[in-house]
């Protein structure tokens, strides 16, 4: 469980990384879009930072998280421009790909080709009616 701290930090991170990769390195992605920041978890002692990016419209995902991979050093110091005067230490940078969208669109795939047959709204005669509730009190 992340401490508040751990939290503010996060969400701190998280904001400031979003504005380096849209404005201040639009560069380093060409002419395809900068990546969303779906998620930042960061260590007890503030030091290391995982930041999980959506590569959702890239056909490429692996080649943009390698590209991004590569310019680690330049988006920390980016970032460490941004946020110098609130942190003390600017944290280690680690990215991954959060595919959590994709797969929850391949589960809603799955889930709509499912063949569920309606149920039968006329209850049988006999066996599948229901029993007669027992009395609780005196006034029912």
């Amino acid at each position: 469980m992340e401490s508040k701290r751990q939290q503010k930090m996060a969400s701190l991170l998280q904001q400031e990384l979003a504005q380096v990769l849209q404005r201040d390195l639009p560069h380093l992605f060409g002419s395809g879009l900068a990546p969303g920041i779906s998620e930042v978890r960061i260590s007890p002692d503030l030091g290391v930072a995982r930041v999980y990016l959506s590569l959702l419209l890239a056909q490429d995902a692996e080649a943009r998280l390698t590209e991004v991979r590569e310019n680690t050093k330049l988006i920390r110091g980016a970032l460490g421009k941004r946020i110098g005067r609130q942190v003390r230490v600017v944290p280690e940078l680690h990215f991954f790909h959060d595919d959590s969208a994709a797969y929850a669109a391949r589960i809603d795939e799955v889930l709509g080709g499912l063949h569920i047959p309606p149920a039968d709204d006329a209850p049988k005669t006999g066996e599948d009616e229901a029993p007669p509730r027992p009395k609780l009190f005196n006034n029912e």
